[in-house]
């Protein structure tokens, strides 16, 4: 079957989903700007067993160091050398997708740590946690919308192979762009997977990571604080980022807004609170057009959802604030999906444009370089709306 059969598949598949807006409107809780949008953060120490000096119970560190080894798969997928006999791109590679850092060693490669416009606070991978990788958190079932009953690391590193031996990582003869197959895919198979099929599922239940304990022994979250710190954390929102214009954070995510970045103030950007990533990013990108509110109503209902676990003061959550807390989070993969889907109708829209100008100019090797770009972004955003845990049956 030819691409183009698929593509209009998929778009009939999907448009449904991507055509869908949705703009909603919460009250402003915690710190808030004029527009009553809130701030993720600080929020307060309600573990009852804790005695350290720590005030602040907000942590999500790990998810904030896989944002950036996803950021160093892309750009390391670029870098693919047919002729290298040491797999060496395939070895760097694979060493953003399974080390942690401990040894804070591995170097944050996205965001530049050079630049003098946009300069960053942290340089390694293990500052912001040496306990972090991709290759764990990702799915861990058959991946069906993939080929070889391959799980969604197998399908990471299969596609890391693929593009450790590749010019540049795009493979024209057989129409494989894998820096865009890698990221958009490991965006979906990790990011929002563990966000909307475990952080905002399983661990929202009465009885899984409750919040009259302790996350783990000793730490200064509960167990329902840290989850959802959690779910946040893979969003990849700013924490400040609510109390900005889309175009503000669309700019911060391509690294052109130092002031809108800086919340603090202190001329660096904290990688863990003051940057865009991944799906946040594509949210804002959206958004920029006056049409959605995806990231400030993801984002806001994180806030609101941090609130009432902050306001259970450290007790078991009762029936009725769990259920509040599952309606946020409902809000808030439901969104994600939206996101999404949309990021598929529009490459879809991409792939068919491409299409149409390679029948007038079936020749032209650039404009067939762009469809397989947009072909790879389609493809690998298709292929993530299958890790959420929904079953959206055959791709």
């Amino acid at each position: 079957m030819s691409k183009s059969t698929i593509m209009s598949k998929r778009i009939t598949k999907f448009s449904f989903v991507g055509t869908l807006a949705c703009t909603f409107m919460v009250s402003s809780i915690g710190l808030v700007n004029a527009d009553g949008h809130g701030v993720y953060g600080p929020f307060p120490i309600t573990e009852k067993s804790y005695n350290g000096s720590k005030k602040n119970s907000v942590s999500y560190g790990g998810q904030i160091a896989r944002q950036l080894q996803h950021n160093a798969l892309k750009k390391l997928a670029s870098k693919g050398n047919p002729n290298d006999p040491t797999n060496a791109p395939e070895k760097k590679m694979l060493s953003y997708l399974n080390t942690k850092d401990k040894s804070k060693t591995l170097a944050i490669l996205d965001p530049s740590p050079n630049s003098s416009k946009f300069p960053i606070k942290q340089k390694m991978i293990g500052e912001l946690s040496g306990g972090a990788n991709l290759s764990g958190k990702a799915d861990k079932r058959i991946q069906t919308s993939w080929p070889g009953n391959m799980s969604g690391v197998d399908v990471i590193k299969f596609m890391i192979k693929k593009a450790g031996k590749t010019k540049g990582g795009v493979d024209t003869r057989n129409g494989m762009n894998y820096p865009q197959l890698i990221s958009k895919y490991t965006m979906g198979a990790v990011l929002y997977h563990q966000a909307c099929d475990n952080y905002l599922d399983e661990k929202l239940e009465a009885d899984n990571k409750p919040n009259n304990k302790p996350y783990k022994k000793g730490k200064h979250y509960t167990g329902k604080e840290h989850s959802w710190d959690e779910g946040f954390g893979y969003w990849g929102a700013a924490a400040h980022g609510a109390t900005l214009s889309a175009r503000q954070n669309y700019d911060i995510a391509k690294k052109k807004d130092m002031s809108a970045a800086d919340a603090n103030g202190d001329g660096v950007v904290n990688l863990k609170s003051e940057m865009n990533y991944a799906h946040a990013y594509y949210a804002s990108a959206f958004d920029k057009g006056g049409v959605t509110d995806y990231y400030n109503t993801i984002t806001q209902a994180f806030i609101d959802g941090r609130q009432i676990i902050v306001d259970a003061n450290g007790k078991a959550l009762s029936s009725s604030e769990r259920s509040n807390l599952k309606a946020k989070a409902r809000i808030i993969c439901s969104n994600w999906e939206k996101v999404i889907a949309e990021a598929v109708f529009k490459y879809a829209g991409s792939v068919y444009g491409d299409l149409e100008k390679l029948k007038a100019s079936p020749g032209d090797a650039k404009l067939y370089r762009k469809y397989v770009k947009h072909w790879g972004e389609l493809k690998g955003f298709a292929l993530s709306l299958h890790t959420s845990g929904q079953n959206l049956g055959e791709l």
